[in-house]
């Protein structure tokens, strides 16, 4: 043979108990975990279709939108991104892309791939776009879509949507906006600021695991989808064919991750309980606790408060400091996982989130107590 599965099978798997506190996953919900294990279903089972459709009603409240074109998609928050993209963008369209960090340079560079004309536009990691230079962006290109990163997960920045849906409206531009770090845990009512196209994450304060990403399309948007000349180049991805899934058709597209609709049937249904403003608001203060305690520490937060994403925080990295050297004692010595910079901020911040199950006072304090550990060595 040309393995021992003798040897290969001895080990059970037995995974540490870590606090996972970097950009993300974050830990879920022990209801959520239990949720994971109920007894797996077909995907074309009366069940399950229930609970599809519990999904796309509970994922409309979290969004705050009446969209009724709103569903998972069988993927990691990227793949939220591509279908987002594949679906909005026709080949030969200006997209203005705002690039704040990495993922907003993620979607320019899809964007190019399905062939769009991609104006990008870019300030500072750390800093979020005036609405005059968007503005005068979209005034300027005539772009069919404007793609925005609401919660900047390089970075920590919120950028504010506040008149963007108007300004798109105005111009026959449709607003996307990638709501991964932010959904479920940053106040965001889609309908209320005009957003056309939005995706989302599991694994961050939705406190699921990763594997399904939300979608949402306007009507604006479904609009634009009919009148392609070109069909979305991503077959997996083409919501024209995965809506016929979601539904009132039923038909066969793709055999779904069963256990995974549950666990995020699951947590949204935390998201339902809790209500919105009690979890923004929980977020937002289990933020400011930590943010005051690095503050004590002599630590300085890499974002300005006012546009601060609370549910990941941006924290300088002192000068004579081994970042990864940090990162890796509080794994080692804490079972605490934080991540570091991403491209220009690689080396320059850590990246610590407090996200959905996480997003509690004490589990900044747990923080607190090992980083203080670390960094006095």
């Amino acid at each position: 043979m040309i393995s021992d599965a003798h040897r290969l099978a001895a080990g059970a798997l037995d995974m540490p108990n870590r606090l996972l506190l970097g950009a993300g996953p974050s830990n879920p919900n022990p209801r959520v975990m239990q949720a994971l294990m109920g007894r797996t279903v077909g995907h074309l089972d009366p069940t399950f279709l229930r609970v599809m459709d519990d999904i796309r009603e509970m994922l409309r409240y979290a969004w705050q939108t009446e969209n009724e074109h709103t569903l998972l998609i069988s993927g990691t928050g990227t793949a939220g991104m591509e279908a987002a993209v594949a679906n909005a963008v026709e080949p030969g369209d200006v997209v203005v892309v705002a690039v704040a960090g990495y993922f907003g340079d993620r979607i320019a560079q899809m964007a190019a791939r399905y062939g769009a004309d991609v104006k990008r536009l870019e300030v500072a990691w750390g800093e979020a776009f005036p609405h005059e230079t968007l503005a005068a962006a979209v005034e300027t290109h005539r772009p069919a879509v404007l793609a925005v990163v609401h919660a900047e997960t390089s970075t920590g920045v919120l950028q504010p949507l506040d008149g963007l849906g108007a300004l798109c409206h105005a111009n026959d531009c449709l607003l996307l906006v990638d709501s991964v770090t932010s959904f479920g845990g940053v106040p965001l009512l889609l309908d209320a600021s005009g957003v056309d196209v939005a995706y989302s994450g599991s694994q961050k304060c939705m406190a699921a695991p990763s594997g399904v990403a939300p979608l949402t399309f306007s009507p604006r948007a479904m609009d634009k989808l009919a009148r392609r000349k070109v069909p979305v180049r991503s077959w997996y991805l083409d919501y024209t064919l995965l809506s016929k899934y979601w539904g009132a058709d039923r038909a066969y597209h793709h055999t779904a991750p069963i256990n995974m609709v549950y666990a995020m049937r699951e947590s949204l249904r935390i998201v339902c309980e809790e209500g919105l403003e009690a979890r923004w608001a929980r977020h937002r203060a289990a933020a400011e606790h930590l943010w005051e305690g690095l503050s004590d520490m002599g630590l300085e937060c890499h974002v300005a408060p006012e546009f601060r994403v609370p549910s990941l925080t941006t924290v300088r990295v002192p000068e004579g400091v081994d970042a990864r050297g940090v990162v890796r004692q509080l794994l080692d010595d804490h079972d605490i996982e934080i991540s570091g910079g991403l491209g220009q901020l690689a080396g320059k911040v850590w990246r610590v989130g407090l996200m959905g199950y996480n997003a509690r006072s004490e589990t900044a304090d747990r923080l607190l107590k090992a980083l203080a550990k670390v960094l006095g060595r």
